[in-house]
């Protein structure tokens, strides 16, 4: 064996990828059946996303215990952690972190309530739901590298619930992962870059936004669409972040969309061949929140 080659491979063991995704994936609700975005009507094309994606491990936001049995039925690759936020089993929303078990094995994991009881299922502070944090160590069966994953649903009415959730982040990650530990952190934060919340996660300096650290980036707008494409904000409330050390190559926001509904009039496709036909159809979101993705290199830890 040349001296490149044990070059070469000892790069690639010291820097390999992690593939991080956080997605909000928008409860199953009636609410929504009346504009055609029912999660039965969009739950393949969520499931279809993610596996195009590949995620290593991501997480996922508002997911009722009947979408978990959907997602887990079609995205066999993936085991996850979490419970429901109204009675720590399966009533209520999770926020749950999903791992690929072909490359991942879970060493602990568990959920805490953002609230003054974290250890009880509570409601926080002024939040009008209850709201949880799931977590999970996971070590890659190949290069055994660990790091932790946090995954969020930060309150929509409570500003003192968000402020002091995420002290509470920051106050576990410490207890849990220590100061030199890999972690990631995902969520709905429902805050944007602009706000307290969003400073609070890196006053310490222990954790820092992929969005910023990317080499490379694609986020044309915010993560929030609101169930229309046309939507534009610069606000991003689904946030990644990362160890401070942690190398982000790539971070994007997937503004993905599909067709759906009975063929409409003929469109008008300037410029495109004659024989090329197409037809007005109603434009979805696979949500209500736009998917986002980190590519992360970790720092070997002894």
């Amino acid at each position: 064996m040349t001296i490149l080659t044990l070059a070469v491979m000892s790069f690639v063991c010291s820097a390999q990828e992690v593939n991080i995704g956080s997605f909000n994936i928008r409860l199953l609700t009636e609410a929504d059946a009346p504009h055609n975005d029912h999660w039965n009507q969009r739950k393949d094309m969520v499931c279809d996303l993610i596996a195009f994606m590949d995620f290593d491990a991501f997480g996922a936001q508002e997911v009722t215990n009947p979408q978990l049995l959907d997602m887990l039925e079609r995205l066999p690759e993936y085991s996850y952690v979490g419970v429901g936020r109204d009675d720590g089993a399966t009533a209520g929303e999770y926020s749950p972190v999903f791992y690929n078990s072909k490359r991942f094995v879970a060493l602990k994991s568990g959920t805490f309530w953002l609230s003054e009881t974290p250890d009880e299922v509570s409601y926080g502070w002024d939040a009008v739901c209850r709201r949880v944090c799931s977590y999970v160590l996971l070590k890659d069966k190949q290069t055994k590298r660990q790091f932790w994953f946090f995954n969020c649903h930060l309150d929509h009415k409570g500003v003192v619930a968000r402020r002091e959730s995420v002290k509470l982040m920051l106050e576990k990650i410490h207890e849990l992962a220590g100061d030199k530990a890999n972690v990631v952190v995902t969520g709905d934060f429902n805050v944007n870059q602009f706000s307290e919340a969003y400073e609070t996660m890196l006053s310490t300096g222990r954790l820092k936004d992929s969005y910023k650290a990317a080499e490379k980036r694609f986020a044309p707008g915010g993560t929030f669409n609101g169930w229309d494409a046309a939507n534009y904000s610069p606000s991003r409330i689904d946030h990644i972040f990362v160890s401070s050390d942690a190398e982000v190559r790539r971070y994007g926001v997937l503004t993905m969309h599909y067709w759906l509904g009975e063929a409409g009039e003929d469109a008008v496709l300037k410029d495109a061949p004659s024989e090329i036909k197409s037809v007005k159809k109603e434009v979805h979101q696979p949500s209500d929140h736009y998917p986002i993705n980190a590519r992360v290199i970790f720092p070997r830890k002894k």
